[in-house]
């Protein structure tokens, strides 16, 4: 049995290594000429579909249906398979496969849907999510045999990586390969980000927790999640949840950051994994992909290269042997409607051929200059670089970036004694795994955990000196929170942006989604579901369309650029404002245009100004601050409706810390009867505006984190998701600004 290798911990997480069956297990007792469906492999593509083409979507649906079973079948057993809709229960389609084939363990048939046309189903923000009961019964002349039944959507799903043509470089998209996603025939931005095992104990993962955390993913305003290897595979009723919410998810096998086995039994034990695996998941309309492990490629062969030169060359083999050899074709037997990468960062292939001994030729390094290939990670923990773009990889994807924060206090309680709750206490840096020490006496590299954090915050935001430790503790962890929203904020921008460069950048999935414990980590909603400063920001930064500065501090360029990942091009209006952080207009708005009018592409990024900040009238860098605001008008996807999209931004032409900021002196309000929360700024822009609610309560503010000018009122909702106060909570919301960050910390 493979353990999953997260027990015993990560970066992110504890080594507590939970030992156990934690699913059920059942003794069956069959009669004669009786089975019992272990199961169901329901394979639904359009006619003529394959793994790694793009499929056609004017040819009619075929639904293959496939049941393992123990025990024994009958002589000419017949397969029959009724698709009915799941709200309406109106029957869409019965009928009796003409071929059966039988083995020893499985009975399969399949139907063709010529002439029926079902509705689709699509990722969240891109259409409905539309769901049908399909029903397969064995039967035979004696009777019914077995009976399953399974949720199910109409949808094509497929990674697209190959060669971009010469009418789309014609276009301005650089030459090499794609490495985007295509749902239903469409291309479309993957926004999302990286979910790792939601609890170190899987019985205490219940539908309620995912429930609440899969809203807080649509809330987020995120369509993709990219299941991280090295925990275990996700249960049914979790793909379920996708399902309905419309959250895709690119799957692993539970393979990461190893050099593994080949020898015949470990394959062979693989191989029944893959295969179970893949027939339990592909009826899920939320499956995107099925990926061979975590950083394999990316990482590990080349620390093999450069650990053991001489035996490199077996170390690819046995990559390949396991990856692609066996894994690939193991996929494609069972599931023509979903795509493979052997890794979860590549370069890509060169070619696919399904009878040559290694089925797909990998690129590697083999890279032409000025192409671009395959997905991209990016971890820089030298903070001083955090907001230089040039340091962001450009590519055709993201699927992994990010930093480390805090929890909050809140959080924090939750599992510490109170005289541990301050900035340098052993149980903390214990708890920061970044850098985890060899040894169980070194502090060293939890300790260097703990500095990379203490170096972003120091460089970019305000600090001072309070006697208060658990006020000082609790500053600092909020702080640490602003540079990882902010550093995450920055890139999401940047690849965004990228959709409409020569690098066609199509997708970003940010590491992480939650916390596995209460602990500094990558996660964006801590382990009791609080969010974070992220999540609400890159909600912010994740709508379809957005307005986006661009500030190279060195030279003092400054860009602003109108995103969208709408299907339709998108014309509006930019508004631009320059106040001082009293909330002063400035003169002649310091040389910068009030208003520019634009029009956005599909899926694409345009730039509506440019200047220097040298050629600015502005009297005092550090007492300004630029808003921008974007309205514009266009189609949601699959909607008649026109829809207006805004989205307000800001640019400091300083970095936080060096701010001359003014206390906003802020007024906080509750009002019963509409259960709205009201905040005003009375005397200067409000940075960082920060609502926070107390422990023993689960839910989010509808915004948070948010800039105020002097007289502007906001009025906020709360979702609550766990009510744990009785309703009298709301007198303990709290509001601070930069302001009191720099007077608590």
């Amino acid at each position: 049995m493979r353990k999953e290798q997260s027990d015993f911990g990560w970066d992110w997480g504890p080594a507590f290594a939970p030992a156990g069956p934690w699913k059920p297990a059942r003794i069956v007792q069959l009669q004669s000429r009786n089975i019992h469906v272990v199961n169901t492999d329901l394979d639904i593509y359009r006619k003529g579909q394959i793994n790694y083409l793009s499929p056609d979507q004017e040819q009619p649906w075929v639904v293959n249906a496939s049941l393992d079973f123990v025990g024994s079948l009958p002589r000419r057993p017949r397969l029959f398979v009724e698709i009915r809709d799941i709200e309406s229960g109106e029957l869409l389609a019965g009928q009796l496969s003409r071929d059966v084939m039988v083995t020893e363990s499985s009975i399969t048939g399949v139907v063709d849907l010529t002439g029926i046309t079902p509705e689709l189903w699509w990722p969240s923000g891109l259409g409905n999510q539309h769901l049908y009961n399909i029903t397969i019964t064995v039967d035979s002349d004696d009777g019914e045999i077995a009976r399953v039944t399974k949720r199910t959507g109409f949808r094509t799903i497929f990674l697209n990586q190959r060669n971009a043509t010469d009418s789309q470089r014609a276009q301005g998209i650089a030459p090499g390969a794609h490495w985007h996603f295509e749902v239903n025939g469409k291309e479309f931005y993957a926004k999302g980000s990286n979910l790792i095992p939601v609890d170190a104990f899987w019985p205490r993962v219940t539908t309620e927790k995912m429930t609440r955390l899969f809203d807080a993913v649509i809330a987020g305003n995120q369509n993709m999640l990219r299941v991280w290897s090295s925990g275990a595979y996700l249960h049914d009723f979790i793909y379920d949840l996708a399902d309905e919410k419309g959250i895709l998810l690119w799957s692993e096998f539970q393979f990461s950051d190893a050099m593994y086995p080949v020898r015949e039994e470990f394959l062979n034990n693989v191989a029944q994994e893959v295969v179970y695996n893949v027939r339990r998941v592909n009826h899920h309309p939320s499956l995107a992909l099925w990926a061979g492990g975590n950083e394999i490629e990316s990482l590990m062969l080349p620390q093999s290269r450069e650990l053991d030169p001489e035996n490199y060359p077996r170390y690819v083999e046995e990559y390949e042997k396991l990856y692609i050899s066996l894994i690939l074709p193991l996929v494609y037997e069972n599931t023509r409607s979903i795509s493979y990468s052997p890794s979860s960062t590549t370069e890509g292939y060169l070619s696919v051929n399904l009878s040559a001994q290694v089925p797909m030729t990998e690129r590697y390094e083999n890279r032409e200059a000025g192409s671009y290939y395959g997905d991209t990670d990016y971890y820089n923990y030298n903070t001083t670089v955090a907001f230089n773009y040039s340091n962001y990889p450009v590519g055709r994807f993201a699927n992994e970036f990010g930093f480390h924060s805090m929890p909050s206090l809140q959080t924090w309680q939750q599992a510490l004694d109170p005289a541990d709750l301050h900035f340098n206490s052993s149980v903390i840096i214990r708890r920061n795994r970044h850098y985890l020490p060899q040894g169980p006496d070194s502090w060293e590299g939890s300790v260097l955990g703990m500095g990379e954090m203490t170096l972003a915050v120091e460089k970019y935001y305000p600090i001072s000196e309070n006697q208060d430790p658990i006020a000082n503790f609790s500053a600092w962890c909020h702080a640490t929170q602003l540079f990882q929203a902010d550093f995450h904020k920055s890139q999401i921008q940047f690849y965004r942006r990228g959709s409409g460069m020569p690098e066609r950048q199509l997708g970003s999935l940010y590491w992480q989604l939650e916390d596995i414990w209460q602990a500094p980590t990558w996660a964006g909603i801590e382990y009791d579901g609080r969010w974070k400063v992220m999540h609400y920001v890159t909600r912010d930064v994740y709508q379809p369309v957005i307005i986006s500065p661009f500030w190279d501090y060195a030279t003092g360029d400054l860009e602003v650029y109108i995103t969208s990942d709408l299907w339709e091009s998108s014309t509006g209006i930019v508004t631009l404002k320059w106040l001082t952080l009293s909330g002063d207009e400035m003169a002649n708005n310091a040389g910068t245009p009030t208003t520019l009018s634009f029009n956005v592409g599909a899926i694409n990024t345009t730039r509506v100004y440019s200047t220097n900040i040298r050629d600015l009238n502005i009297p005092e860098l550090k007492d300004s601050i630029l808003l921008l605001s974007v309205s514009s008008q266009g189609h949601c996807p699959n909607s008649e409706d026109v829809t207006t999209f805004t989205h307000e931004n800001y640019f400091t032409p300083v970095f936080p810390k060096d701010l001359a900021i003014v206390n906003p002196d802020l007024e906080l309000s509750y009002d019963d009867e509409t259960e709205v929360f009201t905040v005003e700024a009375k005397s200067g822009v409000s940075l960082y505006t920060w609502l926070d609610y107390p422990a023993g309560l689960v839910g989010y503010f509808d915004e948070n984190a948010f800039v105020l000018i002097p007289g502007q009122r906001k009025e906020i909702e709360f979702v609550t998701q766990v009510d744990g106060k009785d309703g009298e909570w709301q007198r303990k919301v709290t509001v601070r600004s930069l302001w009191d960050q720099r007077a608590t910390y």
